[in-house]
This record gives structure tokens, C-alpha cells and sequence, in this order.
């Protein structure tokens, strides 16, 4: 904890900077969502996977800056960076996963099979 008015000053001030930082990364997930002289950079018209790893991008920095200077994690034990790492990486673990499953669909016949076609039986 601060204890001096120098140390209570520097954290308002580190405060201060994150607040304008997440201030203007708003802006610019904003701007890439909806301005669209920014459409010719990222991507094409409407929402499309450029502007899906841009905004998850600027998201991620943003609770980043959130969990170390507003959480205090910059002052924690290294214990509390390895569970949280292994949270990122479980995390990505399971982004993974769904990736692949997303590229190796079930085609086994055991597994789906096309309904039989039959022809009307003709009665006269």
C-alpha cells in the first residue's frame, strides 16, 4: 500500500493513464466496428473475421490493463501468474478443440446415414 503522498500520487497518476488508455481503445473498437474508411484495411463491408481478431484483440489488451493495474496483479506473488496462465492456456486449450472440431466433422455412415429413397409403389 502507499504510504507516501509521492506513492499515492504515482498510483493516481498510473490510474489516471490506464483510464485514458481503455478510453481510447473503446474509441478504436468502436471505429473498427462501424467507421468505414477503416473497412479498406480490415477486412470487407459488415462484420467479418478481420474485424472479429481486431476487436478480440483490443479487447484482450484491455482486460489485460484492467486485471494489472486496477486488480493489482502487478503486486501479486508468482504463484498467482501460473494459475493464471494456466487459465489462458485451458482457455486455449478449449479454443483448440472447437477449432478442430469445427475441421474434422462426423462423415462416419455408422454415424449419419442419408434416408432411403423409394419410389411409390404403384397400385392398379
Amino acid at each position: 500500500m502507499a504510504s507516501t503522498p509521492e506513492e499515492i500520487q504515482k498510483s493516481v497518476r498510473s490510474y489516471l493513464i490506464v483510464f485514458g488508455a481503455l478510453c481510447v481503445f473503446t474509441v478504436l473498437t468502436v471505429a473498427v466496428a462501424t467507421w468505414y474508411p477503416l473497412e479498406s484495411l480490415i477486412g470487407g463491408h459488415g462484420f467479418d473475421v478481420w474485424d472479429a481478431i481486431v476487436g478480440l484483440l483490443i479487447a484482450t489488451t484491455k482486460a489485460t490493463l484492467v486485471a494489472v493495474i486496477f486488480m493489482h496483479l502487478n503486486h501479486e506473488k508468482k504463484a498467482v501468474y501460473w494459475i493464471f496462465a494456466g487459465g489462458l492456456m485451458f482457455a486455449a486449450f478449449m479454443a483448440a478443440l472447437i477449432a478442430l472440431a469445427f475441421n474434422d466433422p462426423i462423415d462416419d455412415p455408422f454415424f449419419y446415414t442419408e434416408p432411403a429413397t423409394t419410389s411409390p409403389a404403384t397400385t392398379e
